[in-house]
Parts: structure tokens; sequence; C-alpha cells
């Protein structure tokens, strides 16, 4: 095979796997918290106004209709793209600092966006001759007026119910992807861009700038008189800009989720700004005992030296696996990987719970199958040594990790993964021997062992699947991930959880143990339909430059109850690959004692929000680290380092290793038994 044919086919197996665990807290379109409530809002009545200015030849210059871009960087963005509307978003929220503002269907004047071949986006919004907002009294002059209605351009997804945003899509005001720019570190204020204002009438005042607190719609704001119908208004300008034009093209600004873009600079120069904001931002310094300087000393030399794009992955590579995290994440480099792990012996291994470890799978027609180990063997050494000393001894490709236990299990998973042509010597005891053999075995060019050892799911399975187990009764979900599709993975959960009504299952199983993540919002709306009341879960902390330390969100992320309720006992399974948002659906279910986890394992124990955390680096290499710190009310963090801990751990035996039966399910149907007594 042609080298590059060679790495074409790594990239199709593995790219899309390893990346699928950067997904995590969504950053596209972010709403300032998570819904209130789960019903479908009240229209809000406002009673219909006359056209205050006609447009036309008489007012050639009235706002009618307003174009752009829609501009991304963010690789989570495309997750987004299921059933993407531009929306006329009421600000009224922002107004009042209210963050968990519904936006009054009414109001919801929505526009197409087109999403071109080359997945660039561009959109329209028809303006209403007369909008439904809320009219907001904001001239400050102490007299109770009719007021206006103050709206952004904003780019939505549609998850749940009608095409219209409901609660559970979000609320209060968009912090990304908006016709205004938004400080995230300053409490979600409005602090740039452009708005777009209603008059009913030629008596209204609005603000004319920031005011001495720098902060909009406050008591201290200049106000200028505003022309009737619509305005656009330039915070950029102060004071600000109010001005009318027939088809303004407003291209909205990413905000958030905007990525670091050091691409541009060398790679000395990178790798400076690079470790210069992750030294800083990086939210578990303490935990993980980490001595930034140090890291820098180490790794700086070989950034230095590096004069090709393959010395500087490598030098990064070596950097990343530095910091056990397993949510840093760098692009895959197909050569790095073939030089390294290309070759195989066609064998999957599992180690047991009592320290032996076993061949669970052979592969035809490679050096394994050649040299006639079986499923079933037991190997006992490595190249003379210890099989213990070998696996401690291995670097997988899939490091860092948060967890040891992780970095364990991964080791296994690589043990047999080489460069093409070593050659090992391996001592072993196929199933039905008494008397260990030794073989050399040389590590050829084969991938068919390597998507179990990767992980790699069936490209085409519903990223949710459930059935009754015909046995016992019980209801089983498999939700495979919490990304791709969110309008899908939300139709699909209501359509299980109303077969679960339906049918009166008495108990479920929600299998969650090849997992790898998503958007944690999706995950806890997942998790609303087990509750009848709402839970705080936890506290998210951004470092904030300005203050020169983490600065807690006290807006906390929370499970809140969804139209319907499944009240049956639940378990939980987990594995190792169990991570991100994966572990936040765990953990709210745990946590508030409305299931049991099950698992060979703990999780992987990395649960810092990677939002913020997206890097462009020279060569079109990108990096990912988490920004976010989760942290209990007390300041505890949550997860990282950690995992999600089974309430019963099941061993791993030499049955359940080669698949002769599910102990973890036997396990979970029999706790279900027990609960429904």
């Amino acid at each position: 095979m042609h080298r590059s044919s060679r790495y074409a086919l790594l990239t199709a197996c593995i790219l899309i796997t390893l990346l699928s665990c950067q997904t995590v807290n969504r950053v596209v379109n972010l709403p300032t918290d998570t819904p209130a409530e789960t019903h479908t809002p009240a229209p809000t009545s406002t009673p219909l106004q006359p056209v205050p200015v006609k447009p036309g030849d008489e007012n050639p210059d009235e706002p009618v209709l307003i174009t752009g871009d829609i501009p991304y960087t963010s690789p989570f963005f495309v997750d987004s793209l299921g059933e993407p509307f531009i929306l006329l978003e009421d600000q009224t929220g922002f107004i009042r600092r209210d963050r968990t503002f519904v936006f009054p269907l009414a109001s919801q004047a929505i526009g197409p966006v087109t999403v071109h071949p080359d997945q660039s986006l561009t959109y329209q919004l028809p303006l209403p001759s007369v909008p439904q907002g809320t009219q907001v009294d904001v001239d400050n002059d102490g007299e109770q007026d009719l007021g206006v209605q103050v709206f952004a351009v904003a780019y939505w997804s549609n998850t749940w119910g009608d095409p219209f945003l409901e609660e559970r899509d979000g609320v209060g005001w968009s912090s990304a992807h908006a016709s205004t720019i938004v400080d995230v570190l300053q409490e979600n204020e409005i602090v740039g861009g452009t708005l777009i204002v209603w008059a009913p009438d030629d008596t209204q005042d609005f603000p004319s700038g920031f005011g001495a607190d720098g902060l909009l719609f406050t008591p201290d704001d200049p106000t200028a008189p505003i022309p009737p119908g619509y305005n656009l208004i330039d915070l950029s300008e102060e004071p600000f800009r109010f001005y009318k034009e027939a088809q303004p093209e407003i291209d909205l600004v990413e905000g958030i989720g905007e990525i670091n873009d050091y691409s541009s600079q060398t790679y000395a120069q990178a790798f400076d700004s690079l470790y210069e904001k992750v030294s800083r931002e990086y939210p578990f310094t303490v935990e993980k005992s980490l001595d930034w300087e140090a890291i820098y000393d180490e790794f700086q030399p070989a950034i230095a030296y590096a004069s090709n794009s393959a010395e500087f992955f490598r030098a990064l590579k070596n950097f990343a696996s530095s910091i056990p995290d397993g949510h840093i994440q760098l692009s895959f480099d197909p050569a790095y990987f073939y030089d390294r792990y290309g070759g195989g012996l066609g064998l999957i291994l599992e180690e047991l719970s009592d320290g032996r470890l076993i061949v669970t799978e052979v592969f035809p027609d490679t050096s394994g199958s050649r040299a006639g180990i079986a499923a079933g063997a037991e190997l006992l050494e490595w190249n003379g040594g210890s099989i213990q000393q070998a696996i401690s001894a291995v670097s997988p490709y899939s490091e860092p990790f948060s967890t040891e236990h992780t970095r364990r299990i991964n080791q296994v998973r690589f043990l047999t993964r080489l460069p093409p042509g070593t050659e090992v010597e391996i001592t072993y005891k196929n199933p039905d021997q008494t008397e260990p053999q030794t073989t050399s075995l040389e590590a050829t060019e084969e991938f068919a062992s390597l998507s179990p050892i990767i992980g790699q799911t069936d490209p085409i399975a519903l990223p949710i699947e459930g059935e009754v187990l015909d046995d016992s009764g019980l209801g089983y979900v498999r939700i495979n991930s919490f990304s791709g599709d969110y309008r899908m993975l939300a139709s699909l959960w209501e359509h299980y959880i109303q077969g679960l009504l339906d049918n009166q299952i008495p108990g479920l199983i929600i299998d969650l143990r090849e997992n790898t993540g998503g958007y944690t919002g999706l995950a806890y709306n997942l998790a609303g339909y087990f509750f009848e009341e709402e839970h705080i879960l936890y506290y998210n902390s951004l470092y904030d430059e300005r203050q020169g330390e983490f600065v807690r969100d006290e807006k906390p992320s929370k499970v809140k109850p969804a139209p319907l309720y499944y009240g049956g006992p639940i378990i939980v399974l987990v594995s190792s690959d169990c991570i991100s948002a994966c572990e936040g659906f765990a953990y709210a279910l745990q946590e508030t004692g409305r299931a049991q986890v099950i698992g060979h394992h703990p999780s992987a124990g990395a649960f810092g929000s990677v939002g913020l955390g997206q890097f462009a680096l020279p060569d079109g290499i990108s990096m990912q680290f988490p920004m976010g710190r989760p942290e209990k009310p007390d300041g505890e963090v949550l997860i990282e380092g950690v995992g999600i801990v089974p309430d019963i751990t099941v061993p791993v035996t030499y049955e359940s290793a080669l698949q002769e039966e599910d102990t973890i399910l036997q396990a979970a149907i029999q706790a279900l038994f027990v609960a429904l007594r």
C-alpha cells in the first residue's frame, strides 16, 4: 500500500473517533443559562400598534431586511446545523439582567440560514412591519413612557418542540453568534456590536452611551431622541450612532465560541502564546500539582529546535502528554501515528481484575493468528520481561488521561500497536494448553485490530437506541453520544421515554459505556425526564484576567423537569470511555440519588469545559485545553481526576473479557430487580 493511502485510511479510521472525545460543553449560540422551566411558554400579548413609518419611496432608508454572514471557527459549531434559523431576539432579558428570561413566542420573528457547499453560512431576516417584542422604557427620565422594543440579530438552532424556541432551547440573551458583543467574564454584559430598536412614535428616547459605569441600560446612561420605526444602533461609537438603512448587512460576531488563533505565528511564537494562556487559565493547576515554569523549560527547547511540521507536532505531543488531563487533545497526524503505531499483531487484549492479561480476539491472517495464539490465551511475558512492566512502559497515542485507571486500560489497548517491522518475543498459554509457549512476532501493517482499540462504533448507528429486554421486561437505552444532530437526539429520546410510559416499563438501564461526550446542556435536558423538581449540580468558574483569578458564574448548571416524567428505578452503565458530557449525565443521576451506577471501572474523569480552549496553531495543527472549572458550592472540583465511581463495581472476569456474557448488564438487571421488590 502506498504511504499516502495508508495515511488516508488511518485518518478515516481514527480522526473522527479521536476528535469525538473533544466535544463537551457546546459554545455555539450559548444562552446565558439553562432554561428555568421546560414547558412551551404562552404567547405574550402585545397590542398591535400602527406602523409608525411605512417603508418604500417615502422612506427609502426604513429597514426591511437584514442580511449577513455567520462566521465560525469553533469545531463544535457544525453540530448545531440541524435546524438553524436567524432570530430577531428580544433583549429584554439583558435590559432586566434576567438570565432566565423566556423569549415570547409572539416576538420570535425568524429568517432562513443558508448553509453553502463550502460550509459557510449566510442569513436573511425580514423585519415585521410591527414587531411583537417587549416594550421597555429605557430613557431614564423618571416618567412612564410607552418605550421601545430592543432586539439583536442572533443565530439559533431548534432542538425541542415546535419550530420556535422554548425554554430548553435557551433563555436570557445570546453570548455568541449575534449582532452584539458580549463579555462573558463580566456577567454577560453587552459591550459592543449592533442593536435593532423599534420605536412606536417620535417621542421616545434611547441610551446614546454606556455612561460613567460603562454598562448599558443603567440609570447613568445618557439618552437621545430616537426616530420612529426601526433603528440600527452602533454601540462601537460613543455617542452611539443611530441610523436607518433599508437592507443593512450585519455580520454576526462569533463571540465566546471563537478559537484562539495563533496559526500565523512561528512555531516558537505560537507555543509561547499557547503557554502564556494555558499556564494562566488552566483550571486544575493546583489539583494536578503542575509546575508550569518547569514544563516550559522542559519542552520549549524542542519547540525552538523544530524546523518542520513533523518536529513541531512531535514536540507538542510530548508537551500535551505531560499534563494528566483527558481533555487535552491534539489534532491527528497520520504520519506520526503510522510511524509509532501503524504495526499490529492482530491481537486485542484485556486485563482482568485478578491481574491476568488475556487475548480476547485474534484477527485472521495476522502475525498473532499465524503463530497459533488463540482467543482466551494468557500473555505471560513480553520480550523476556514481566508483562506488567511491559504494560506500564506503553505510551498510548490517546494520552494524556485524567485518571490512572484510564491510562492503564489504554496502555493495555496499545501494547500490541508498534512501529511496523518491530519484532517482539511473547510467552503465552492458550486455553487448551498446560505449558506456556514462547514465540517471536513481527508487527505488520494491519488496521483490522485498530477499530476495537480506539473504540470506533458503527458510523450509521443512531445516537440513541433502545429496546425492552425480552427475559426481564426491563427497558434498555444506549446513548452513544451527546453530540451530532441535537434535534434527532431530542426526538429519539422523547420517543423512548414515551414508550417506557405507554408500556409501563418498570425499570430502566441506560448504557453510557461507549459515550464519548458532547453538549452538556443537552445531556442535562435528557436527564430532566427523570426528575419532578430541579436540582443544582455545580457552578462553573473561568479565569478573569482583570481580576487575576478564577471567577465563579453564580448561575449554576441545573437539571430541570421535562414535559414527560419517568419515575421508575434507573441503572446507569459507565466505562473509562465515558467522558465529559457523558460523565455530567451520569453525575446528575447519581449525585441526586436518582440512579445507581454500575461498571468495571470509573469513568474517564475529564470534566473541565473546553469551549474556550480551542487553539489554531501553525501548519493546520489544532489543540484543545479545558478552561472551565466545575465546582461544588464549597469550591471542591467535581469529577475531574476521579470520574464517576460505580456504586456497584463488577470485576473483569475471564468470561466477561471474552464477551461470553455481559456481566455489567446482568448486574444491572439484578440491581433493578432488587429495587423493584
